[in-house]
């Protein structure tokens, strides 16, 4: 164990850039205390004085769950389709014991803009949904006695917020909030909230890079340290059995990692998903001023016009987009929903998905890292339009904000800075030049990219990206029916792609809308024969891509079915999912889970589970091995 002088510049710089927002962990210098529960809830105006009498909601009912969203909660349209402000507010009680401390508030997400106050004193504002936020509260508190926090929630979407929407009064009356994304606009607390302390100096940021020489993994460290002065660092790396295996001191340098077990991908190693430990320790002489300990893997990524590899082995991404969907909860943090669906995506053999159309609760972006499941991370940018330099701001600081939560983490292969942009229009290219120089500027270590749904020959973004994404409904969408034309035109649009700009091509979505139990023979457009039927047309086309390195993966939309805005063409929400909303395998997950777990066999010699194929007869060649001839 030795460390080494070495100080990347950069990290000092991304440290000093902005404040940290490190996650919530209890510590022998940090008390936590979370806010979930019961809140009391009004949509009206009036009744935020004394919102615990509030009942405008008709059922002498004002209490709203935190972690959720609200739509969903009540019986009623008022408040499904609320436009507007709500309010949120919480009694809480703080010891006199962290009087002596600084008091800090974090919301992990609300969406979209809150405003917040503790015992009638606005505190913070923040308008990015999706992505957590906290202040300092000490000086606004009352100790030993009760407190309060009071949140107003809007939820409108407007040509300047990251995603748009605009809003009508219909008929002159009541509110409209109408959106081009294809999923419904939730909105709450939908993030677990926490009162927690640190002492007066403490750490506020920890920046990690990792590269690999030989069997030794670098890991180029920075700290921010609020308050340093007279204070001294102790920096450690535990193992996975958390066994000391590097040390350091000072608030940046490199440690080697002799022997470094690496972090790989579900199935592509025996033991995917190892992580370490960092740990800080800040100390004045011998006082423990603050201790704080983050997970992260050590890994290597490189990509260039032709390849992408992990640890210096060629990708191949098997996966799907996402979203954070439920029943009652909406887009709340569902922790036994979260644990269901990574049972599903380790049982159908994915090793990636895309955080489609905005970044995931932490909770489920801990389990990814622990899990060996690789994330393409994407900002909340859907449908870009009305390309201006206030909307190139706020993409600007979403990004930056996604950033600074999730830069450590192992699981983040690639970043998305958005889905299915308007870039056929003209001013669209120098707009995403813009966000990619900016993105540049924090991280070159993974690649960029964004979904794009249209053909190479007529947009403006390509050129800028690392990685082309494509989103392509054939058979679906475009040609409807036509089942044959799959194969020769999904291969003339991504050899177009890689012919023009010269870079690796990632399939980020197709599918098609599949209605559960409906089944016809021959297949016809919404049964499950369709959907079967269509998408082995698209294994054969990416069976032809994938000779070629450049071709890096195949993801489908969508994982499950998820709630929809009102529209003629969604039958109770988008039923592009594999399993259905309350996560039940629907035919095609059994075929993906196939292709899947024979991708895995056929690249990483990964063990195909018993259960892949039933018995049939004696005569019926059952033989696993098959699966690299038939691919």
């Amino acid at each position: 164990m030795r460390a080494t002088s070495c100080i990347t510049i950069l990290l000092l710089l991304l440290a000093l850039a902005r404040g940290g927002i490190l996650p919530v962990k209890p510590s022998e210098t940090r008390d936590v205390i979370n806010l979930d529960g019961l809140w009391y809830f009004t949509t009206d105006a009036n009744f935020v004085e004394n919102i615990e009498e509030a009942d405008d909601l008709g059922q002498g009912l004002n209490l709203m769950p935190v972690p959720s969203s609200y739509n969903d909660i009540a019986t009623s349209l008022i408040l499904r389709d609320h436009v507007g402000s709500v309010w949120y507010k919480k009694y809480f009680f703080v010891p006199g014991s962290w009087s002596s401390k600084r008091v800090w508030i974090r919301f992990g997400s609300v969406c979209y803009n809150a405003s917040v106050i503790i015992n009638g004193a606005s505190v913070v504002n923040h308008s990015v949904g999706h992505l957590p936020f906290a202040t300092e509260i000490s000086r606004h508190l009352n100790y030993d006695i009760e407190n309060n926090v009071l949140v107003e929630v809007n939820n409108i979407l407007d040509r300047y917020t990251i995603p748009q929407g605009y809003v009508d009064q219909v008929g002159g009356g009541k509110l409209h909030q109408f959106v081009k994304f294809d999923f419904f606009n939730y909105a709450g607390i939908d993030r677990p909230v926490y009162l927690y302390t640190t002492n007066d100096a403490y750490i506020d940021d920890i920046n990690i890079d990792i590269k690999l020489n030989g069997t030794t993994g670098l890991v180029t460290y920075s700290t921010e340290i609020v308050n340093p002065k007279g204070l001294k660092q102790q920096i450690n790396i535990l193992d996975k059995n958390g066994h000391l295996v590097a040390v350091g001191s000072g608030k940046s340098g490199t440690l080697e990692v002799e022997n470094a077990k690496l972090w790989w991908p579900y199935l592509m190693r025996p033991d995917p998903g190892y992580l370490y430990t960092f740990e800080v320790i800040l100390k004045q002489n011998d006082t423990l001023i603050d201790h704080y300990k983050q997970r992260f893997g050590i890994r290597s990524l490189y990509y260039d016009n032709d390849t992408f590899t992990i640890n210096n082995e060629n990708i191949y991404i098997r996966g799907f987009g996402r979203h954070e969907d439920s029943d009652i909860r909406g887009k709340g943090l569902d922790l036994p929903l979260i644990i269901r669906d990574h049972h599903l995506i380790k049982w159908i053999g994915a090793n990636c998905y895309r955080t489609s159309h905005y970044p995931y609760a932490e909770e489920i972006m801990d389990l990814a890292d622990e899990l060996g499941i690789m994330i393409i991370d994407e900002v909340p940018s859907v449908v870009t339009a009305n390309f201006s330099k206030t909307l190139l701001s706020n993409h600007k600081q979403a990004w930056s904000e996604m950033y600074q939560r999730d830069k450590n983490r192992p699981s983040v292969i690639m970043w998305s800075i958005a889905n299915e942009p308007r870039v056929t229009i003209p001013a669209s290219g120098d707009y995403f030049k813009q966000v990619v120089q900016h993105v540049k500027t924090f991280d070159t270590s993974r690649p960029i990219t964004l979904a794009n749904m249209y053909s190479y020959d007529i947009e403006y973004s390509g050129k800028y990206l690392d990685i082309i994404g494509v989103n392509r409904y054939e058979a679906w969408y475009v040609n409807p029916g036509q089942i044959d034309g799959i194969v020769p035109r999904i291969k003339s649009l991504i050899t177009g792609w890689r012919n023009l700009h010269n870079k690796p091509v990632l399939f980020t979505e197709y599918g098609a809308d599949v209605e559960e139990g409906l089944s016809t023979l021959p297949s016809f457009i919404w049964t499950e024969e369709y959907g079967n039927d269509l998408i082995t047309e698209y294994f054969k086309a990416f069976d032809q891509l994938r000779s070629q390195p450049w071709f890096v993966g195949e993801m489908i939309w969508n994982f499950a079915d998820f709630k929809t805005d009102t529209d003629i063409r969604r039958v109770g929400g988008n039923k592009k999912g594999l399993f259905t909303r309350n996560r039940q395998p629907k035919a095609a997950a059994f075929v993906v889970r196939k292709r899947y777990w024979a991708l895995a066999h056929q690249l990483y010699n990964a063990t195909l589970p018993k259960d892949l194929e039933l018995y049939i007869s004696d005569s019926y060649n059952h033989n696993n091995n098959n699966y690299k001839d038939e691919l």
